[in-house]
């Protein structure tokens, strides 16, 4: 059974989030502070992290961004800041998906249901090599001329979709059906917020930015 930690400073929100994601056949654990989440991390190894970014102790963006060092937990956002600068400061920082307040909790159970659909799909790819760029699906594991690289699954997708067909160029609305499939309702910028995470750690030499059109892999 996949494992949720939910962090909220709300205790209702972390009842009514239990409760659902539990009737969805979730193991769940919550925690009402950033510190209090990052220790529970640790013992409790969640599959995914549903993140309030208003936090006390730790904020959430700040939560995300130590996680970002080591892991490639998946995270969805909670926020109640409704602007788009907010919202790509998160995916910025690796965020996979975001929600915000308020929000129904099924739609909550939909979006945990199909980040974890994406991630757990990559070990079904075979390893590909495209230049410098070594990916192994199945270990979850990138290298870049040996150097190992973490990235997010979500990143982790969007790698392997250009890194298969090196030198072809990708509209952003091809990337999101193929990384964040069908189902993704989000900003237009969100995949070019993942593109500059994936650029920053891979190498902007190796994903090319294609103006007007959208983005490629160069091998």
């Amino acid at each position: 059974m996949r494992r949720v930690l939910i962090v909220d400073d709300d205790p209702k929100v972390c009842e009514t989030l239990d409760r659902y994601l539990a009737h969805a056949g979730y193991i769940t654990a919550s925690a009402l502070d950033g510190a209090r989440a990052l220790e529970i991390v640790q013992t409790f190894a969640p599959d995914l992290i549903v993140l309030d970014l208003m936090l006390p102790r730790i904020g959430g963006l700040e939560i995300c961004r130590t996680l970002r060092e080591t892991s490639a937990i998946p995270i969805i956002m909670l926020t109640a800041k409704t602007t788009e600068h907010d919202k790509l400061t998160g995916l910025s920082l690796g965020a996979d998906d975001y929600l915000t307040k308020p929000f129904s909790p099924r739609e909550l159970v939909a979006r945990v249901e199909a980040v974890l659909r994406r991630t757990g799909t990559a070990g079904k790819t075979p390893r590909v090599i495209a230049g410098a760029l070594t990916i192994d699906p199945e270990r979850c594991e990138v290298t870049v001329a040996g150097q190992s690289v973490v990235l997010t699954a979500t990143e982790l997708r969007l790698l392997l979709s250009m890194a298969r067909a090196p030198g072809r160029v990708f509209r952003r609305d091809e990337l999101a059906r193929l990384a964040l499939g069908d189902d993704f309702e989000g900003l237009d910028r969100t995949i070019d917020a993942h593109i500059k995470n994936l650029r920053r750690k891979v190498g902007a030499e190796i994903i090319v930015t294609v103006f007007g059109v959208g983005y490629k892999l160069v091998a």
